[in-house]
Formats: C-alpha cells, sequence, structure tokens
C-alpha cells in the first residue's frame, strides 16, 4: 500500500492518542516524523512510537520530510504559527482545537490554506464519536421529532499540563479547552444553522491559585432555526472525566454518555492502575472504561481525513467551521463580562478571546 506519510507537531496527552489511532486503525497513514518544542522529550516520543524522524525545530521538519500531512497537536499560541509554516510548504493540515487563538489568526490560517491548495481539517472528535453519531442519525430518521434545545457538557478536575493554566498561551480557560467542543457539536447537529445569539456565565471556583482563566462556564446558545443549545464546561469536577449529551425533540429524548455510560463499573479495595482520563483514585467504586480513543471518535476522524488527502475529498469539518466556534467563544467571553446576551455576528479586536471577560467583569 501506498501510505500517507504523517508528520506530528507535539509530543504530549493529545499526540499519543493521535498516535494510537494511527497505529491500530489507520494502516492507510504512516507516522514518519515528529516535532516537539524540547529535543530529548521529542526523541523520547520517537522511540516510544517507533517515529523514523524527530526534530524540535519545524522548519527543519518541514524541510527535511516527505511528509504529506501536518497533523499539529501543539499548545494554542502556537497552532497559527505551525499551520502558516505547513501551509506554505504545501502540507495538507490536522489542527487540534481551538483552530487558533485569535480571529485574526483564524482568518489568516484559513486564507494561506487556500492560497496554497492544501485542505485544513479541524479535528473536533465529537462529529466523530460512534456513540454522538448513533444520536445524531436517529434524529435525522426523525426519532425524536423536530428537536428544540441541545445540552453537552464535558467537565473533569483540569487539564494535564500547566500551559493550559496559562491564558496568555492557551488564549483563554475551560471555554477554549473544552467549550469548544460544545459549540462545534452544536453546529454539526444544526445542520451549521447561523446562530442568533449567545449568553454566558462564568467563574474561577477551584484552580483560583492557578489561572486567571475561567474553570467553570455555562454558555447558552440560540441559533435561528429555533434551537436553544446549553454547554456546561468545568475544570472543577472531580471524580474522573465527564462527557454526555442530551437531544430534546417534539417526539422524543435522547440521552448519550461517553465514559460513564462505556464503562464498567468497578469496585476496589485497594484501587488499581487506570480507570478514565482525570480520574484521581481507583479505590472503591469507579468507572473503568474500555477502547476510550475509540469511543472518543479520534481514529475517525484522523482516517476521515485521510481519506480525503487520498481521494480529494472535502473534508466535513474544516477550518472554516474552527473559525466559526472561535467567534462564538468570543461572543461567551464578551456576554460573561458585559453580563448580558451577544447578537452574532461578533468580533473584536483582543489579544487572547479571556481579555473580553476579564476586562469587564470587575467594572
Amino acid at each position: 500500500m501506498n501510505r500517507t506519510k504523517v508528520a506530528i507537531l507535539g509530543a504530549g496527552f493529545i499526540s499519543d492518542i493521535h498516535l494510537e489511532s494511527y497505529h491500530r486503525f489507520i494502516p492507510e497513514a504512516e507516522v514518519v516524523a515528529v516535532y516537539a518544542r524540547n529535543a530529548d522529550k521529542a526523541k523520547a516520543f520517537a522511540d516510544k512510537f517507533h517515529i523514523a524522524q524527530c526534530y524540535s525545530d519545524v522548519d527543519e521538519l518541514l524541510a527535511n520530510t516527505d511528509c504529506d500531512v501536518v497533523d499539529i497537536c501543539v499548545p494554542n499560541y502556537l497552532h497559527a504559527e505551525c499551520c502558516i509554516k505547513a501551509a506554505k510548504a504545501g502540507k495538507h493540515i490536522i489542527i487540534e482545537k481551538p483552530l487558533a487563538v485569535t480571529l485574526e489568526e483564524a482568518d489568516e490560517m484559513i486564507a494561506t490554506c487556500k492560497v496554497n491548495n492544501v485542505k485544513l481539517m479541524y479535528a473536533e472528535e465529537l462529529c466523530f464519536a460512534p456513540k454522538y453519531e448513533r444520536a445524531r442519525h436517529l434524529v435525522k430518521e426523525g426519532a425524536v421529532g423536530e428537536v428544540y434545545m441541545l445540552k453537552q457538557s464535558e467537565k473533569h478536575s483540569g487539564p494535564h499540563t500547566d500551559w493550559f493554566y496559562d491564558i496568555n498561551l492557551a488564549g483563554g480557560g475551560v471555554l477554549m479547552d473544552m467549550g469548544c467542543h460544545a459549540l462545534g457539536w452544536f453546529r454539526w447537529m444544526t445542520n451549521h444553522a447561523k446562530v442568533k445569539s449567545v449568553y454566558a456565565t462564568m467563574d474561577t471556583v477551584f484552580h483560583k491559585g492557578r489561572t486567571k482563566g475561567e474553570d467553570n462556564a455555562v454558555v447558552i446558545v440560540e441559533f435561528e432555526n429555533g434551537v436553544t443549545c446549553i454547554a456546561e464546561s468545568s475544570w472543577a469536577k472531580h471524580g474522573g472525566m465527564d462527557d454526555k449529551c442530551e437531544i430534546y425533540g417534539t417526539g422524543g429524548v435522547i440521552y448519550a454518555d461517553l465514559f460513564m455510560g462505556n464503562a464498567a463499573i468497578t469496585y476496589s479495595r485497594e484501587g488499581y492502575g487506570y480507570a478514565m482520563e482525570k480520574a484521581d483514585t481507583t479505590a472503591g467504586w469507579s468507572f473503568t472504561v474500555f477502547e476510550e480513543v475509540f469511543n472518543q471518535g479520534y481514529p475517525h476522524e484522523l482516517k476521515h481525513f485521510i481519506e480525503c488527502v487520498r481521494d480529494n475529498k472535502t473534508p466535513l469539518v474544516t477550518g472554516d467551521d474552527g473559525r466559526a466556534v472561535m467567534e462564538m467563544i468570543y461572543a461567551a467571553y464578551a456576554s460573561a463580562g458585559q453580563g448580558k446576551k451577544i447578537n452574532l455576528p461578533f468580533t473584536a479586536k483582543v489579544s487572547k478571546p479571556v481579555d473580553l471577560w476579564l476586562d469587564n467583569k470587575d467594572k
């Protein structure tokens, strides 16, 4: 088989997930190089996954690797720079959420990819998660009648690495990290309906000494087609990862739970190795997940994009979708800062989205 060559940028938690997906589920792809800002970390990652080349300089990787695809899994503040460099080198791009830190960066990334005729896929795994996709197809079949409300929640006790808590590197807090999933899924479920308004409330309730960003947020999105959507995002919820959705229609309701609903409920007196993402103990009762990466949709989204590159198809989720999510994030921060509903379209000139909340919350 003529395999599609992939270079992955990043050697952290999400890169591990992408590599597991490529190795186990996507035989038509071959990861040929890895980049990390720390050379030792890049080498350790390459050794772990048997990757031929490792780099601590993106320019050197692009110059010396004959990859077809660049898979961007670096911190948020590096997304735009890496994407633009890869596009100018003629590489197709997979990029983890959020698309960028600012709308200006997002626009430049999309424009550069178009000018260089490369594909840009926004890696929103909830659009590919098997249980969520089954729920979406039930809606299309008319199982719940006309949908009038969607809810999605993603919660845990906080990210793995320090940069998430630095608003200058991440652009914000839990909304940038996890709320973006709900906002992208709402657009997916409503067939990319136009957003009418956004209302949000947020606070720092648990990680007060670690971040200036929000660690708990609720966002209400009204779409022009009449659907109301509620996103609950938190870094303050203990007991492991929580990811679930609710779909309400005039003829029924659907509940889908990605973690606890796919778990073996376990009781252990002494505890054991690994239960689920962000679970800080396995003693007592726990929810022991299986096929965690598969159930979240990572292999499905990556396999789809590799197929798009190989068969010259348009990805189901693009940079434009990521940009639309960014606009909603801007509106949510502005709403929380101003204490009122924000109508879309919306834009603002800020160095990072969270400033729209921080600059107004104490006034």
